[in-house]
C-alpha cells in the first residue's frame, strides 16, 4: 500500500546494467546494487525501481534470460530487508513475474503493455501495482514517432489503451498508474509540453502520476550540453514542476538532493488555491 495522498514520495533508480545512460557507477555487479539500494532508502527514497535492461534512446534490448540474472538476485537480496517497496522496471512478462515472485511489489512498463501485452496478466495474478508509461515505438525509433497535431489529447488517448488492456486482463484499476513519458517518444518541446499541461493529463486519466526526468536528453540545452550524469540542476526544475502541478511519484537518481527539492516545492504547493484538487 502507497500512501499518495499526504505528499509526492520519490522513487529511486537502480540500474544494474553495464550501459546506463545516467549513472556513472555502473552497478551490474549484485553486491554493490545491493548497498546501492540500502543507501537510497537511508537517502530518503520512498520506493526503489530497479531494471536490468537500458531503454534509453537508441539502446539494443536484452533478452529475458539475461534481464532476470542481472535483476533476481538483486531482489531476493532485498526482499525483507528494505522498508520501502521494490519496483521492477521492465516490459517483460517473464521478467516481472520473477521479480515478483522474489519480493518486487510493482511493475513499471515503459511501453504501457505495447510491447508485451501479458504482461498485465502476470500483475493480475501477483496482485501487484502496475506503472504504465506513454511512449510510442522502440528505442531505436522512437524519435522518428514523435509527431503530435495534440499532445495532451494524443498522450491520454494512447494512455487510456493502456490502461483498457490493463483492465481486460484482470489489473484493478486502484492498482494503475500512469507515466507521461517525458523522453520517450518526445522531442524536447514535448517533454516541456508534458511537464506543462500535467494537470490537464491527470484530470483526464483519474490516476495517480509518476514522473520521470532524471538527468533525461529533453534536459541538454538547459544543462549546457552537459553529460547525463551532470544534468541535476536542470532535472531539480523539471522535478519542481512536476511537483507543483500535482505529481504523485517522481522518479530520479540523486536522490538525497531531490527529495529536499520534493519537499521545498511540495511546501510552496501546499500553499497553492489549486493545492485541494490535486493529489
Amino acid at each position: 500500500m502507497l500512501d499518495l495522498g499526504s505528499r509526492p514520495l520519490v522513487m529511486g533508480v537502480l540500474n544494474v546494467t553495464p550501459d546506463s545512460f545516467a549513472d556513472p557507477d555502473h552497478l551490474s555487479d549484485p553486491s554493490r546494487a545491493i548497498t546501492a539500494a540500502f543507501d537510497l532508502e537511508a537517502s530518503g527514497a520512498d520506493l526503489i525501481d530497479i531494471g536490468g535492461e537500458s531503454t534509453r534512446p537508441g539502446a539494443e534490448p536484452v533478452d529475458a534470460d539475461t534481464e532476470i540474472a542481472r535483476i533476481a538476485p538483486v531482489v531476493e537480496a532485498l526482499r525483507g530487508r528494505l522498508r520501502v517497496p521494490i519496483s521492477v522496471d521492465t516490459y517483460k512478462a517473464r521478467v516481472a513475474d520473477v521479480a515478483l515472485g522474489a519480493g518486487a511489489a510493482m511493475v513499471n512498463d515503459i511501453s504501457g503493455l505495447q510491447y508485451e501485452p501479458e504482461l498485465a496478466s502476470v500483475v493480475a495474478k501477483r496482485g501487484a501495482a502496475l506503472v504504465l508509461m506513454h511512449t510510442r515505438g522502440r528505442s531505436t525509433d522512437m524519435y522518428a514517432r514523435a509527431d503530435y497535431r495534440d499532445l495532451v489529447g494524443e498522450v491520454v488517448a494512447e494512455l487510456r489503451e493502456s490502461i483498457g488492456r490493463a483492465t481486460a486482463a484482470g489489473v484493478p484499476l486502484e492498482c494503475l498508474l500512469v507515466d507521461p513519458g517525458v523522453g520517450f517518444a518526445k522531442r524536447p518541446e514535448h517533454s516541456y509540453g508534458v511537464l506543462a499541461r500535467l494537470p490537464e493529463i491527470a484530470d483526464a486519466l483519474q490516476r495517480p502520476v509518476l514522473i520521470g526526468p532524471s538527468r533525461k536528453s529533453f534536459l541538454q540545452e538547459a544543462a549546457g550540453g552537459a553529460d547525463a550524469a551532470r544534468r541535476d540542476w536542470p532535472t531539480a526544475a523539471a522535478v519542481t514542476a512536476a511537483v507543483l502541478a500535482g505529481a504523485h511519484i517522481i522518479r530520479v537518481h540523486a536522490v538525497a538532493q531531490m527529495v529536499q527539492v520534493v519537499r521545498a516545492a511540495e511546501e510552496v504547493r501546499k500553499q497553492s488555491p489549486a493545492a485541494s484538487s490535486q493529489l
